[in-house]
């Protein structure tokens, strides 16, 4: 597949979903911008047609278009929700959306907010890691060189936010060290949401993109 002018964003309501549907907007080469979630991204822009569904089995209903990308940064905390739910967010939503808008273009190209750590072993006492891990494996298969994993470490809101717990307060305290010390082990909202834009619209190389793969991307030093 080319360039994608298509491309439907979900989780635009969280931090590194909104950045990405702001960038999808703000680009020329995206013709329609679509956003998928339970509430609406409060962004009131001619280029946005937004779907609300209430649930996962209201999926199927929505009527969404052939797209030719899809960036999926839905996503919940780890012990914010059951782990039932949990299992349902991470790896159910995902694996329905892709064959849901894989039978309407065949050459769809989904690329994923997993993260650092993610096991495709499955077998991790993790559940984050375990369920990332199963949530890329079933991706990969349905879509085959068309799907792409982002594994971002620590990401650094640009913008001030109140921060879920103690330990990202403290990561955000840490992040001018951590950044200076090496490229692996944290990444900036903005640069990672970049990368997702410009591999959902360009295709790369590189199928898994740890966080150092992420940065290089950006850098325009070889990854795709």
């Amino acid at each position: 597949m080319g360039k994608a002018q298509s491309i439907l964003v979900t989780g635009t309501t969280g931090m590194i979903g909104g950045l990405v549907l702001d960038q999808c907007l703000n680009s020329q080469d995206m013709q329609r911008v679509y956003g998928l979630g339970r509430r609406p991204s409060g962004r009131n822009h001619p280029g946005l047609t937004e779907f609300l569904m209430d649930d996962l089995d209201s999926l199927e209903s929505l009527q969404i278009p052939p797209v030719d990308a899809v960036i999926f940064c839905a996503g919940v905390y780890t012990g914010a929700v059951p782990d039932q739910e949990f299992h349902s967010i991470t790896i159910d939503y995902p694996v329905r959306l892709a064959n849901l808008l894989l039978a309407k273009n065949s050459n769809l190209r989904f690329c994923l907010l997993s993260g650092a750590g993610a096991d495709r072993s499955e077998k991790s006492r993790m559940i984050f890691a375990r369920s990332k891990g199963a949530a890329e494996n079933r991706l990969a298969s349905i879509l085959g060189d068309s799907f792409y994993a982002f594994r971002p470490a620590y990401i650094y809101p640009v913008e001030p936010r109140k921060e879920p717990n103690i330990s990202y307060s403290l990561m955000r305290f840490l992040y001018p060290l951590v950044n200076a010390v090496s490229n692996k082990y944290s990444i900036k909202s903005t640069e990672l949401a970049e990368a997702m834009v410009d591999v959902a619209l360009n295709g790369c190389e590189k199928h898994i993109l740890e966080n150092s793969d992420i940065l290089t991307l950006l850098n325009g030093q070889g990854v795709r």
